[in-house]
């Protein structure tokens, strides 16, 4: 069983808030773990995250030693940036074991080919791309790290997070939607997996299937996929509930 989680956003909201966002999180992959073989994140775990050469944003230590004792058995988590969170160094990869991905890839996933990316920059126009591209380049990146140290650097990037406005938006949706039908059309993959719309969908064409696992921190919802199937799920106090399920060939 392969998990797909988008759009966790951990750091949005007051302490009280994140801790109980954490703890649904913990709760729901601690029950799922005898049968998970491969996480996947895919992009904006955190609100804001940047990381310096020697040092890390502080918090979500539970989330994180989660990963490191999965990693630690030998089952791999893979996490594709996204746009609130791609200034990673190394402490995810020598640390915790994960794989940190800056760009889409297509992996082998219980032998489909699974397309994974954020989505963020798929869709983006020229002078967005341009911008994105620019705020990930290493020379601004090096710069901002360099003329903002630790705290200062750290409560720029959360104020900025915190201005933005977090809503859902149809259109970045049908954009990301039809991305992903290209990529199947293209013959590039089976199954597209995406975030950044922060709505949850499940689509199946005659070329493939797309999934968007949708906002974990306001909905809870993620992806499932199986040895015969895929599915859009939500974690309740109750458990698991599946609410679309397609079958694979």
């Amino acid at each position: 069983m392969i998990l797909f989680f988008a759009d966790l956003h951990l750091g949005r909201a007051d302490p009280a808030t994140e801790r109980a966002v954490e703890q649904s999180l913990l709760a729901c992959l601690n029950t799922l773990a005898p049968q998970t073989q491969h996480l996947v994140l895919v992009g904006d775990v955190f609100h804001h995250y940047i990381e310096y050469r020697h040092l890390v944003p502080k918090g979500f230590v539970r989330f994180q030693a989660l990963l490191a004792r999965w990693t630690d058995r030998g089952l791999p988590v893979t996490y594709v940036v996204g746009n609130h969170d791609p200034w990673h160094q190394n402490y995810f990869a020598q640390e915790l074991g994960v794989r940190v991905l800056h760009r889409a890839v297509v992996d082998t996933l219980l032998g489909y080919r699974v397309y994974l990316d954020h989505g963020d920059l798929a869709i983006a126009g020229p002078l967005s791309r341009a911008l994105r591209r620019l705020l990930r380049h290493p020379v601004p990146v090096w710069l901002y790290r360099t003329l903002l140290p630790g705290d200062l650097g750290l409560a720029l990037a959360r104020r900025v997070t915190q201005w933005r406005p977090e809503r859902l938006n149809p259109v970045i949706a049908e954009r990301l939607r039809q991305h992903a039908h290209r990529v199947l059309q293209e013959k590039q993959a089976d199954i597209v997996v995406l975030g950044h719309s922060h709505q949850a969908e499940l689509h199946c064409w005659p070329e493939g299937l797309y999934l968007n696992p949708g906002c974990w921190y306001q909905d809870q919802t993620f992806g499932l996929l199986e040895a015969n199937a895929l599915a859009l799920c939500r974690w309740t106090p109750d458990g698991l509930q599946t609410l679309i399920r397609y079958p694979l060939p």
